[in-house]
């Protein structure tokens, strides 16, 4: 299990399906009371709702209903929450409790980072830098080539029926407010034209979800949808409108992006 030093704590760092989840309780082990500090973390109304976000954009069987439930009692003072009543209540996968030889509370690298702020914004910046300095010696051990990722974007579509597959379709304005059911589905549908619970019953027989079995050129299609949407949020539109943007973004993306020359004008401008 690899481990970052920050301001002379050893913290564990932890991988859950391919994502990096970064120990809680290592960042407050020599702190006073440091595992109540936890428990005071997540019964702040802030960090339900913080918490909340995260899971309806990233997990496609967060149960928000349940979640809507959790937020109303969040902040009064009969209101308490620990790690495995939250996991269990909402189903959610980016904050877990484990228990064995590494055990202790594990939180997804952007809760981590949200939670080392309620630790010290000094102990949070050492953090990310030491974070990302491990990432960086990583690639260098894997001998991360940056021209076959680039190869992978530039992936050709070769013939019409495979592209036409790969090019979302152009939603039916009429259908928009009846075919989503979280935020995560927003950019399924607007990418994939299917939500993540469609795509499993279509696939039953198969390990995964329908981001897994994306490739590069809907990766990076789908990480600019995701910015996309999160401004689409904070202007106030609402989702219909969201998901009608999207979708125009994505089918114009993944045209530019299934090119012939697209991969060739990177890497030859990536050697320039």
């Amino acid at each position: 299990m690899p481990k970052i030093e920050v301001d002379g704590k050893a913290i564990s760092i932890l991988s859950i399906n391919k994502k990096d989840y970064i120990s809680l309780t290592d960042m407050v082990k020599d702190l006073e009371n440091g595992l109540v500090l936890i428990g005071n973390w997540l019964r702040n109304r802030n960090t339900i709702e913080f918490l909340g976000i995260w899971e309806e954009i990233y997990n496609p069987d967060f149960n928000s209903i349940e979640f809507e439930g959790i937020k109303k009692e969040a902040g009064l003072n009969r209101f308490t929450m620990s790690v495995r009543q939250w996991v269990e209540r909402v189903n959610a996968c980016g904050i877990i409790a484990k228990a064995g030889r590494y055990g202790g509370t594990y939180a997804h690298k952007d809760i981590a980072f949200e939670f080392a702020s309620w630790v010290s914004p000094h102990f949070k910046l050492y953090l990310i830098k030491e974070f990302q300095r491990l990432k960086d010696e990583e690639q260098k051990q894997l001998g991360w080539d940056i021209k076959r990722n680039l190869t992978k974007i530039n992936y050709r579509i070769h013939t019409d029926a495979i592209q036409r597959n790969l090019i979302p379709p152009l939603l039916d304005v009429k259908t928009i407010p009846f075919i989503y059911a979280s935020e995560a589905d927003v950019l399924n549908i607007a990418l994939f034209g299917m939500t993540a619970k469609e795509w499993r019953d279509h696939n039953p027989e198969t390990d995964g979800n329908i981001r897994d079995f994306a490739n590069a050129s809907q990766l990076v299609c789908l990480a600019n949808l995701e910015v996309l949407n999160a401004h689409f949020i904070e202007a106030g539109l609402p989702k219909e409108e969201r998901l009608q943007l999207l979708n125009q973004s994505a089918i114009s993306q993944m045209q530019i992006l299934t090119m012939e020359d697209t991969g060739n004008k990177l890497l030859k401008h990536n050697n320039q």
